[in-house]
């Protein structure tokens, strides 16, 4: 099996051009994930970013780390993978 930040380098050799070097660590790569809303979530959740002045994005991500904080807080992880 391979883990995402491996995954997300193969991927990247892959379409490279020679001579061209990565500029991040697998440790750092960001996993990308398509999801679903219902259209009212979507638009309440479009709501909260604009008045917070963050993109929609940052919303979902804040939303999932409180959840796992909330349910798991053993892992004691922040949004970035950090022990707090």
């Amino acid at each position: 099996m391979v883990n995402s930040g491996e995954l997300h380098f193969q991927l990247a050799d892959k379409y490279m051009s020679k001579g061209q070097q990565r500029s991040e660590a697998p440790a750092e790569a960001s996993v990308r994930a398509t999801i679903s809303f219902p259209p009212e979530m979507y638009q309440t959740l479009e709501g909260i970013a604009r008045q917070k002045k963050v993109s929609l994005a940052w919303v979902v991500r804040e939303a999932v780390d409180q959840y796992v904080t909330d349910k798991w807080p053993l892992f004691g992880k922040n949004q970035f993978g950090e022990k707090s």
